[in-house]
């Protein structure tokens, strides 16, 4: 039976998938060297802190980490496109949250440093076995229906703009929304929110890529905001709420969404609306 480091370095492994990362393998490697020398100067930091003082010996190798520079930058990426929570991949490697959860807070705030910015995806994968399951297999499971369903929603006959058109709207738009609602929770709090926070677990009932979807789909007066509320599984103040964040910044950019040809009012006739072939996933984007 393969000891825990073993098993560890397999499920590594495992985690650089691209349809997990949204990286190609190289990507990543860049990413890991960009950020190398900023990872071993907040380690010495560390060091310091925690010993009261300067090194008194050189240092020396007692023991490999439990994750390398290059495993912490990675299991960041997959956690700030909430993938899964810090929890999930706590299981994944065997180790406790309070384990990965450190380094997750360290790798975020260099990246924010860098001005590297991780988009979330709308994947969202809740148990360690979902996450292997569609590592190995691809296979579309329960944790991924929510996935599924954006794909049919982003539907060009529905949408009005091709996928390659909303891709690159979603992606523009969810920096700024991430913004605006930051500034906004700011505000509220009076004070910036510190990495971690939230335990690691996400709480948004709607990912950025929904709300931009949720608001495209209103504007174009494809079903009524109840209709929205099914299809999304969440309340009609939800939808409300992300009408209200999303559609200033596509007024500021002067988008015009004519309207769809009909309006749907119940969520099964929508759906059956789109066309099987015009559903395939554009998320996450395949390796170069």
């Amino acid at each position: 039976m393969p000891t825990a480091p073993a098993r560890r370095a397999a499920t590594l492994r495992m985690l650089s998938d691209p349809r997990l990362t949204g990286m190609h393998p190289q990507d990543l490697d860049g990413l890991a060297q960009q950020l190398g020398p900023a990872q071993a100067a907040a380690r010495e930091q560390r060091c310091y802190q925690q010993r009261g003082g300067r090194r008194r010996k050189a240092p020396g190798a007692h023991g490999r980490p439990i994750l390398t520079d290059r495993d912490r930058v990675m299991v960041t990426v997959i956690y700030l496109r909430q993938v899964c929570s810090q929890q999930v991949l706590a299981d994944l490697l065997e180790v406790t949250q309070a384990a990965i959860g450190p380094a997750i807070k360290e790798t975020r705030q260099l990246l924010e440093q860098h001005r590297q910015t991780i988009t979330p995806t709308v994947l969202r994968l809740t148990r360690a076995q979902a996450v292997v399951d569609y590592a190995r297999t691809g296979m579309v499971t329960t944790d991924l229906a929510r996935s599924r369903r954006y794909e049919q929603l982003a539907n060009p006959a529905l949408t009005g703009m091709p996928r390659v058109d909303l891709d690159r709207l979603v992606d523009g738009l969810s920096i700024r929304h991430a913004a605006v609602v930051e500034r906004r929770r700011h505000q509220r709090r009076g004070a910036p929110r510190l990495p971690g926070t939230r335990g690691g677990v996400f709480r948004q009932k709607l990912t950025d890529p929904e709300r931009i979807l949720a608001t495209i789909l209103h504007l174009r007066q494809v079903g009524t905001m109840q209709t929205l509320a099914e299809l999304f599984d969440v309340s009609r103040r939800t939808i409300g709420n992300a009408l209200a964040e999303v559609r200033p910044l596509l007024e500021t950019d002067g988008l015009h969404l004519p309207p769809a040809p009909s309006r749907l009012r119940s969520a099964s006739d929508l759906l059956a609306s789109t066309s099987p072939q015009d559903n395939t996933p554009t998320d996450p984007k395949p390796p170069r």
